[in-house]
């Protein structure tokens, strides 16, 4: 429920009575994944969506029965359930949706906290005894947390510490673990959803194609900033959908600023006397991409400068240049989507090619989506 946090945060404020169905597990083809949600207040107001089209009308008398009989359930949706056309799960994947009804506890703490951007995760029984359903815990980067599940200290402790191993990675998924706490007794699963900030993509060069892939980087949800050491140009007018613009030498911006392994870095400049020394640190970090634009010629030339200040082949091994994928690109707004559709690629493991005619799968565990189908944006 954390993907639509702002939303039913309002509604907590307000003292809307509300269900949450949320996506707990997928197997094969579905189009949305573990953490996305559809929420139901009493007078029928609807948002989110736990399928993209499908089962949602399903879900959502879920939702309602949810809100008038105060229990929480988990139900499956199937291809090779009877009903399967019926409800519109007609993709060939099957999908566990927990249904839960909102009335207080951690759950107006753990929308705010989701709402304001700060890192927590929810924790919520998923499936095991009737009694500990819909329970949950709001747990903290550094380990702390409040709410219970049904007043088993040792379960709350064991709960809040795969709780936090998934928020320290940024994931959301489920856990299996007993009722006891323990790995092994009644099986208890637990719903993990992570609310973590946005990841960053960093655009050096403050030129039109930088404009264009700003609104294609803010569209997937990166937290954007565009840097170049030229003021003229690096303008928060020229940018105004870019985060942070910043004027400043691209290396020495880099220096001083904060990266992850989801950070994607975007060197737009083509200049040597930016490209080189800020590569030569780009290559080394431990961030999820590092693209440069220019031709075939300049990628070369670029090259042997790095390999002349020390760059190993290894490190070389990283670059994406030139940068994005071969769409045959012109415009700054197709280019923009050529690398976009690279980082997408990247990061879930895609090969690029067209689905048409092509026997690769539709969804792929990439890079970044961890085991057990657990992952956030699609």
């Amino acid at each position: 429920m954390l993907d639509i946090a702002e939303e039913l945060a309002q509604w907590a404020e307000q003292g809307r009575d509300f269900a949450v169905a949320t996506v707990v597990a997928v197997s094969g083809s579905a189009p949305r994944q573990p953490g996305a949600a559809l929420a139901v207040d009493a007078a029928g107001t609807a948002v989110g969506s736990v399928s993209g089209g499908c089962v949602e009308g399903a879900v959502y008398e879920l939702c309602r029965q949810a809100l008038e009989d105060g229990e929480t359930i988990l139900e499956r949706f199937g291809y090779s359930d009877e009903d399967a056309f019926a409800v519109g799960l007609t993709c060939g994947g099957v999908i566990d949706v927990l249904v839960t009804p909102v009335r207080g506890g951690v759950y107006p703490a753990a929308l705010a906290t989701a709402a304001a951007g700060s890192a927590a995760a929810l924790a919520r029984v998923a499936d095991g005894p009737r009694e500990l359903m819909g329970t949950a815990l709001l747990v903290r980067p550094d380990g702390s947390y409040e709410g219970g599940l049904g007043g088993h200290p040792e379960l709350d402790r064991t709960a809040a510490a795969e709780a936090r191993a998934l928020l320290d990675a940024g994931r959301t998924g489920t856990v299996a673990i007993g009722a006891d706490g323990s790995r092994c007794g009644r099986p208890l699963t637990l719903l993990v959803e992570s609310s973590v900030p946005p990841p960053r993509m960093i655009v050096f060069g403050a030129i039109d194609f930088a404009s264009a892939l700003v609104r294609v980087g803010a569209f997937l949800g990166y937290r954007v900033t565009v840097c170049d050491a030229r003021p003229v140009f690096a303008t928060a007018a020229r940018f105004p959908e870019a985060d942070e613009v910043v004027v400043g030498w691209p290396h020495e911006y880099l220096d001083s600023t904060d990266v992850d392994s989801r950070t994607v870095l975007c060197v737009l400049t083509h200049d040597a006397k930016f490209d080189v020394p800020l590569l030569q640190r780009a290559l080394r970090l431990p961030v999820a991409y590092v693209g440069a634009m220019g031709s075939r010629r300049t990628h070369q030339d670029r090259n042997r400068r790095l390999r002349e200040v020390g760059v190993t082949e290894l490190e070389l091994a990283r670059l994406r240049s030139p940068i994005g994928l071969d769409l045959g690109a012109r415009t700054p707004e197709e280019t923009a989507i050529s690398i976009a559709a690279e980082i997408v690629a990247h990061r879930r493991g895609g090969s690029g090619v067209s689905l048409t005619g092509a026997h690769t799968p539709i969804h792929h565990d990439g890079p970044d989506a961890p085991a057990g189908r657990i992952d956030s944006v699609a």
